[in-house]
Order: C-alpha cells, then sequence, then structure tokens
C-alpha cells in the first residue's frame, strides 16, 4: 500500500472514531434526544396566576380518565388508579440503592415532576413558604385528609426519586366533590387581590390549597420605591400615587410625607398642584402635624378646582372638624356661586353646624339648579331630613 493511501486509511479511521465518540458523547449529554410524544400521552400544561403582583405557576402533565387505548376508568381513579397513601411504584431493580427505594406519594400529575413556583415569600394554607420553584406531591388518604408536599426538588421524574428529607413543607387539606373532569386540570378559583385557591380537579374530586400574600402591601411598596428610582421618578404624580397609596394602607407615612413632599418641591419634577399639596397635607394630618398642614392646605386652596375644594371640605367634615369643613364650603360657594354641588355643600356644612334653618333655606334654592332628576331627589330627601331636625350629613 502506497504512503498516500495509508495516510489516506488512517485519516478516516480518526474521523470514523471521533464521529462514534461524539455520538457517544452526545448521548451522554441528552443533546440527541429524538422529538416523540409524552409518555402515556399525558400532554404537558401550564398555568400562571397573579395575585398582586406575586407570580403563581403550575406546570404538570395531564392523565386521562380514558386511557390512549380506550379504556374509560371512571370509578377507578382514586384508590386503584392513584392508590391511597403511599404506594410502591414498582421501578427499584434489584439492589438499586437508594432513592427508588420504599413507598411513594403521588407525583400530582403524570410523566416528570409536576412542578409550581412563586416569585415571592406566601402563605400555604397558613404555613409559610419561601419564594422558589418546589416539586409537588400528594399523598392521598381515602376521602378524608390528604397530605400536600412541597419539595426541594423539582427536577426528577415523578415521585419514583422522591425523599422525605427533600421536603420543604407538608400541608393538610381535605377533597371535596367536583363536577366530572376528563383530563387532570389545575385552576385558581377565588382570586382575590391578597389570595387565591388552587385546585387540583380530575375525575369527581378536587383538592384545593389557599395562598395567602401576607406582604402584599410591602411588596408593592417595595416595587414603588424601586421604580421612582428610574425613569417613573421624574412624574410627580408617580410621587403621589406612592404617597397616597401609603396612606391609603395606613403604613410607611414617614417615609410617604418624603414622597408627597418630593412630589411639590423636587428640582425639575415638583409641582405645586391642589392634589400635591392637599395629599402631603392628609399626610402630615395623619401624622398628627395639624398646623404643618393646615398651612400647606392655605397655599392649595387658591389654585383647587370646585370640585377638590368640596372634597377636602367633605373630608374635614368626616375628621369632626365642623366649623373649618363649613368655612371652606362658604369659600367654595363664593369662587363659585349658583353652582349645585357648592350649594349642596353649604346645606352640608350649616347642617353639621346646627344651623337647620339655614341649612334648609340653602336646600330649598338649590332646587332649581339640580342638573337632573337623580340629584333632584336626592336633595328632597335632605330637605325632608332638614324640616325634621335631622343631619343631612348622618
Amino acid at each position: 500500500m502506497s504512503s498516500f493511501s495509508t495516510v489516506r486509511c488512517s485519516m478516516i479511521l480518526v474521523v470514523a472514531t471521533l464521529f462514534v465518540a461524539n455520538i457517544q458523547t452526545g448521548f451522554a449529554q441528552g443533546i440527541l434526544r429524538m422529538t416523540a410524544p409524552p409518555s402515556g400521552g399525558n400532554q404537558k400544561a401550564a398555568i400562571t396566576q397573579y395575585i398582586g403582583l406575586v407570580k403563581v405557576s403550575v406546570e404538570y402533565s395531564r392523565p386521562s380518565v380514558i386511557t390512549p387505548q380506550g379504556e374509560n376508568r371512571t370509578g377507578k381513579i382514586w384508590g386503584k388508579v392513584i392508590p391511597w397513601g403511599m404506594s410502591d411504584l414498582g421501578f427499584a431493580a434489584e439492589g438499586a440503592k437508594p432513592w427508588s427505594e420504599g413507598l411513594k406519594p403521588w407525583r400530582a400529575g403524570a410523566n416528570e415532576n409536576t412542578t409550581i413556583s412563586f416569585s415571592h415569600d406566601v402563605m400555604i394554607e397558613g404555613q409559610k413558604l419561601a419564594a422558589g420553584v418546589y416539586g409537588f406531591h400528594i399523598i392521598p388518604d381515602s376521602l378524608k385528609e390528604w397530605t400536600l408536599i412541597f419539595s426541594s426538588n423539582s427536577s426528577s421524574w415523578g415521585s419514583y426519586f422522591y425523599k422525605e428529607s427533600e421536603d420543604v413543607l407538608r400541608v393538610k387539606v381535605k377533597p371535596q366533590s367536583a363536577e366530572f373532569h376528563q383530563y387532570l386540570t389545575y385552576e385558581f378559583t377565588d382570586c382575590k387581590l391578597g389570595s387565591a385557591t388552587v385546585q387540583l380537579v380530575w375525575e369527581n374530586l378536587k383538592i384545593p390549597f389557599k395562598i395567602e400574600i401576607p406582604n402584599i402591601v410591602q411588596y408593592y411598596i417595595a416595587a414603588m420605591r424601586n421604580e421612582l428610582r428610574g425613569a417613573t421618578g421624574y412624574d410627580s404624580r408617580n410621587w403621589q400615587q406612592a404617597a397616597q397609596y401609603c396612606l391609603d394602607n395606613n403604613t410607611n407615612l414617614e417615609e410617604a410625607l418624603q414622597w408627597a413632599d418630593y412630589a411639590v418641591n423636587a428640582t425639575f419634577v415638583g409641582r405645586k398642584t391642589f392634589p400635591s399639596l392637599s395629599l402631603e397635607a392628609q399626610i402630615l394630618t395623619k401624622l398628627g402635624k395639624n398646623q404643618e398642614a393646615d398651612a400647606l392646605m392655605k397655599e392649595a386652596l387658591p389654585i383647587g378646582e370646585m370640585m377638590e375644594i368640596h372634597l377636602y371640605a367633605r373630608r374635614l367634615l368626616a375628621q369632626k372638624r365642623t366649623k373649618e369643613a363649613l368655612e371652606i364650603f362658604k369659600l367654595n360657594a363664593q369662587k363659585n356661586p349658583k353652582e349645585f354641588t357648592t350649594m349642596v355643600g353649604l346645606v352640608r356644612g350649616y347642617s353639621a353646624a346646627g344651623d337647620f334653618k339655614q341649612a334648609l333655606s340653602t336646600a330649598k334654592s338649590a332646587l332649581s339648579e339640580a342638573p337632573d332628576a337623580g340629584n333632584k331627589s336626592f336633595l328632597e330627601q335632605m330637605i325632608k331630613k332638614l324640616e325634621v331636625g335631622k343631619d343631612v350629613n348622618n
């Protein structure tokens, strides 16, 4: 054989060897895996629900009551297809150790781990669970009390490699009757700003558990605090919105005062408007700094619109600052005479002060200014109260 042929044969042998090696390495690394239908025909599914700004997601595979071969398993799911309690999955080969040994919970779905993830810390059935991704398993206990398991292992295949030592949380719940579901389904119900219920539904049973967000207000405040450091912080109204949120929830008031003051006085950002000044005044009042609040309102009133001034006076009434409220109602009526809103404001102010005669006279004068039948009827009800000496504000 010539030296050229020898070299060529050697090169072919090297290439073939590398090809075989690459195939073997590829299989070892899992990069040559074929695309195939889901095992047992159990399609993958996912559902996401936001509870306020907290993201909750469940990823799972959906077994059917009717098998791919056409067998109808109605009445055979619970206690048979899904055995009661822990069960031997029959996976361990002789001598296999240690994870595949022993009794296992149900994988709460089919195929790979069912997983549930939380973007923030939550409460599950009243117990704390940190943000993260969890493998989700269930121990069915007849039709009485079931155990839900949140495992730190979220990447295994089903429950075959489940280890109790990896449990992060266990909670007890009771199954309930449900409308027939052919396919296993996860769904969110009773969704509120700070809580929601997740339930697994299959065949004629549902397994619900409640998620609560105990720190939802602080999560929002943290998000606002972070956003105000960026482009959002260049608009006075965003500082007002953040401060208003704190005031509405009666929390972080000192921080809210700083935000409200920034909305009024910050370089390039601050705007002296009735809403910005009055908001800072409200927070000052909440903090017991009434003199500072009143000083701000004296600055705000001359630039306030009719409805803004009216609502401020109504707020003073709610605070039982009757004399001050009446003065503001009078000021508004002077600035906006013969306006139905300002006249009704005077009725409220005089009535709160106990001057039912003046309130009645003003109410009768306001009837002709009523903009529609609904407002006229409302005022007539006020007149009836005043005629028998009752305060219209109660």
